[in-house]
């Protein structure tokens, strides 16, 4: 699921004025501890990057809105925007950059693979509200 959302959000992306949307999956079994984790998945981010941390503790978002943030963004000239998922014990607060912006799917807690196919879904279902296709019926 997350390899078709991803090629529908490719067929929208740069129409909607974003050069592609990509997965890139990070080894942290080599990790000791949750802050090292946190250091793996971090590494190698440009400060300007907008880093967005997927954890129950964020702040939840509507379809249109992450649609709209994405466009801001867009129009910023941000060059990447990153959703990370922590791995299984979440991230370390204390490695994280200081511009993280912490989002959540609600107050539950999902399996890690879910989140995949979610995010996946919700930047397709976003480029497709900036494109003005019908997939999202408010």
């Amino acid at each position: 699921m997350v390899d078709d959302y991803l090629l529908r959000a490719n067929g929208l992306a740069r129409g909607c004025g974003f050069h592609s949307v990509s997965e890139t999956q990070i080894d942290v079994r080599s990790a000791k501890t949750r802050r090292e984790e946190t250091e793996h998945i971090v590494r190698g981010l440009n400060p300007a990057d907008k880093l967005i941390i997927l954890d129950e503790r964020g702040k939840a978002q509507t379809s249109t809105g992450i649609a709209q943030q994405l466009s801001e963004w867009r129009d910023e000239r941000i060059s990447e925007t990153v959703f990370a998922i922590g791995a299984a014990d979440g991230f370390d607060p204390a490695a994280l950059p200081p511009n993280a912006i912490l989002w959540s799917f609600g107050k539950t807690v999902w399996p890690h693979k879910l989140v995949r196919v979610m995010i996946s879904e919700q930047v397709y279902r976003a480029l497709s509200i900036l494109a003005g296709s019908p997939y999202h019926r408010p």
